[in-house]
């Protein structure tokens, strides 16, 4: 337990001269975010994932052999956007592979201006959910998911890809001293695992209550954050802004 604490301790406050610096805390407030996203997509855009991609590539198949409740368009649609957005964020991450921190703060605020237009468009729409409005949300928050997944994965902060968890989850249970492993940053993993969990608990709790607009309206200025905090901490080139 004193291994998880102080693991978890120093993820939230990096020690000086840590290898990721100020990374760790920031990609665990984009896990937060996608927890967030998901909850809207999979509530209230047609049982779809802007996220998780292998939910949306299952759910095709499940949906082409006549299961209800789901559409292979709308699937498709999700995933079409996400390669697109994660294209963009492999072309950003070339361009900026160089400096970290200058890479997540110009990603972060691409990805908040495609979630801040997502959330006028929920909000104009109100309760009239047409399908232009369902397919316009899916493509605004797959295209950011897509380049914050692309960026993560550049970044290369070991546990911390934002969107998925079932390699952390893995990681929890076989690198776990019972099963004979080192049990390495488990504070981390339980925190990614926590975080996403919670943003989905908000996001559906807003959903749920009919608050599509403000659930989406609620990672704008956590990704501004991300992307403020980002370029002051990376402010002359620290170490842990280079690769």
């Amino acid at each position: 337990m004193r291994a998880l604490l102080t693991d978890a301790y120093r993820t939230l406050v990096p020690p000086r001269g840590e290898r990721h610096g100020p990374l760790p805390p920031l990609l665990l407030v984009l896990t937060l975010v996608t927890g967030l996203t998901d909850a809207v997509s999979f509530l209230a855009l047609g049982r779809v994932f802007v996220a998780n991609m292998t939910g949306n590539v299952v759910f095709m198949g499940f949906s082409l052999v006549g299961a209800p409740g789901l559409s292979a368009l709308a699937s498709g649609a999700a995933v079409a956007a996400f390669l697109l957005g994660a294209l963009t964020g492999g072309r950003l991450s070339v361009r900026l592979a160089a400096h970290r921190g200058r890479l997540l703060s110009r990603a972060s605020a691409a990805q908040a201006v495609l979630f801040a237009v997502a959330a006028v468009v929920a909000a104009a729409a109100g309760d009239r959910m047409t399908t232009g409005v369902q397919y316009a949300l899916i493509v605004l928050l797959s295209l950011g998911m897509g380049l914050q997944n692309a960026v993560a994965r550049r970044l290369g902060v070991p546990d911390l890809t934002t969107t998925v968890l079932t390699l952390t989850l893995t990681g929890l249970a076989a690198d776990s001293t019972a099963a004979g492993g080192a049990a390495p940053r488990p504070g981390r993993r339980v925190l990614a695992v926590l975080v996403m969990f919670l943003g989905a608990l908000g996001g559906a709790r807003l959903v749920l209550d009919g608050r599509l607009a403000l659930a989406l309206a609620l990672t704008l200025p956590l990704l501004g954050c991300v992307a403020v905090l980002a370029h002051r901490f990376s402010a002359g080139g620290p170490a842990w802004t280079r690769p």
